[in-house]
């Protein structure tokens, strides 16, 4: 697998794109043709769902009990269930450009959170993150090539208006949603985009970081903090539309739902059903985002909301008879986070009992949940152990499809799908800047990590028998110096330094 060149992804940090018309459906070449020969007779539709921050244990299907997730649960009762899935990276934007383009962090174009303008709060302020660059190969250009329609719904966070990264310049034909992760902060924002345009929604700006200035006993003290049009709604409504407008044609949805990352938000006929629940004591903003009453109650209010979108969804391809022609994939974009705004990830679980959260490249930061259904293809109520990870989705995607997969740093996994016997001989590998700096790679049931590695470039090697022991308790690097040399030795060779070292640079210029 080549690394990227820096000339191929580099991208300057005063440069912005020039809007193209919307892209039309490719004239085939005879070449092309002979190609998509290979492809069923009707091309599946593809939904992608994504969830923002939510660990390995918040759903049913993973051994929640607190909170409801029937739908999701459903997902994995009549397909399977995944039980070694890893995200691209331990943050938001980093793991979603290794979706979208297959490729692993070593080589990969976003490394880390990185925020156009710097830091800022503000509804005027300037939106987005690291961009993706002109021309880049996504999920969404290889299927809009294969004869796709594709929307993307949710947070995007690679890249702001009037830049390369934008979701239109980026393989799709429809988005509506946040495309900045900070104002992506609250779920009543004063807009979100569709395509390239401001959509209004009829809220009032409320700061998503701010203190509770109240009285704490008076639940009525909190409503400033809500607003009228709940974003998330907005995006499920889009999403179930795409759908319908795209009937009669193989689509791609990639949701890329927003919850549960904090503010603690949530209309109020899903907080009800867990009022009383538990014992509650009023979140008043200390650690971050808006305070909310009943904290506990609303973050697994906003999970099961969720958990209501994906229900619908898939109830409208019942309804247009379309569930047996859609592969549906759901899962999360990094671990639980580290209990800021009010979140409590001990009292639910979250990380499923494994070890770390969101930034670190343990277990707990990386591992996610992963469950898909697709009726007659993937046999029901399976499960399967294959460590597999984002940037495998592309190359899964291009088989199901029937189309050759651009170049990628994963395999397709479209075999274990199906429950069939796949055991491919690889290793997965994360180099993770943020955090202190992080590095991990996973092969067979070895995991070797190295952490602090700025502060130390020499940091030492720790490694890990996943199957053995899933909590990460037990270094045994001492006892395997020979696979310990080995593993080192990957996390220096996959990945593309000159990339790396020109990041960082991109980086600290941009701040």
């Amino acid at each position: 697998m080549n690394p990227i060149s820096t000339t191929d992804r580099a991208f300057p940090l005063n440069q912005t794109a020039t809007h193209q018309p919307k892209k039309m459906k490719p004239i085939l070449s005879l070449a092309a043709l002979a190609a998509c020969s290979i492809a069923a007779a009707k091309q599946p539709n593809i939904i992608y769902i994504m969830a923002d921050d939510l660990g390995y244990g918040e759903v049913g299907c993973y051994g929640q009990t607190k909170i409801q997730t029937p739908n999701i649960d459903r997902i994995a009762r009549e397909g399977i269930r995944f039980t070694q899935h890893y995200s691209g990276a331990p943050v938001c934007a980093p793991a979603r450009a290794t979706f979208l383009t297959g490729r692993h962090l070593g080589h990969s174009q976003v490394r880390d959170n990185w925020e156009r303008g710097g830091y800022v709060q503000g509804e005027h302020a300037l939106e987005g993150q690291w961009p993706l660059a002109a021309g880049t190969t996504t999920v969404g250009t290889m299927l809009q090539d294969a004869g796709y329609e594709t929307g993307c719904v949710g947070k995007w966070g690679l890249g702001g208006d009037t830049t390369t990264g934008e979701p239109n310049s980026q393989g799709f034909d429809f988005f509506l949603g946040y495309l900045c992760q900070r104002q992506a902060h609250g779920y009543y924002p004063t807009h979100l985009w569709r395509n390239r345009e401001k959509l209004s929604l009829r809220n009032t700006y409320v700061l998503p970081h701010q203190k509770h200035d109240g009285d704490p006993n008076d639940p009525a003290s909190f409503d400033k903090y809500n607003g009228k049009v709940f974003s998330q709604d907005v995006m499920a409504d889009q999403a179930v539309q795409f759908i319908r407008k795209n009937k009669n044609n193989p689509f791609f949805l990639y949701a890329a739902f927003p919850v549960p990352h904090v503010s603690l938000q949530v209309p109020l006929d899903s907080l009800k059903p867990y009022l009383g629940k538990w014992k509650e004591t009023p979140y008043l903003g200390n650690r971050g985002y808006l305070p909310h009453p009943y904290p506990r109650a609303a973050y697994a209010a906003m999970i099961t909301r969720m958990d209501d979108n994906i229900g619908q969804l898939m109830d409208t391809l019942e309804e247009l008879g379309l569930e047996d022609d859609t592969l549906i994939i759901f899962t999360s974009d990094n671990g639980p986070t580290h209990d800021v705004g009010g979140v409590e990830t001990e009292f639910f679980n979250s990380s499923g009992g494994l070890r770390g959260r969101k930034g670190s490249v343990w277990e707990g930061g990386l591992r996610v949940p992963f469950v898909a259904k697709w009726p007659g293809k993937i046999p029901a109520n399976s499960m399967s152990n294959l460590p597999s990870a984002f940037w495998d989705m592309m190359p899964t995607f291009a088989e199901a499809a029937g189309v050759k997969s651009p170049e990628t740093d994963g395999v397709s996994i479209l075999e274990a799908l199906k429950g069939k016997s796949f055991n491919p001989d690889r290793h997965l590998l994360w180099e993770f800047p943020g955090y202190g700096g992080q590095q991990m790679v996973r092969k067979g049931p070895w995991k070797a990590i190295r952490r602090d590695v700025k502060k130390n470039p020499k940091s030492p090697v720790l490694l890990f028998n996943i199957d053995e022991d899933p909590t990460e308790s037990n270094d045994v690097a001492a006892e395997h110096p020979d696979l310990v040399k080995e593993l080192r030795a990957i996390m220096y060779s996959d990945r593309s330094p000159a990339l790396f070292e020109s990041w960082e640079k991109w980086v600290q210029a941009g701040k």
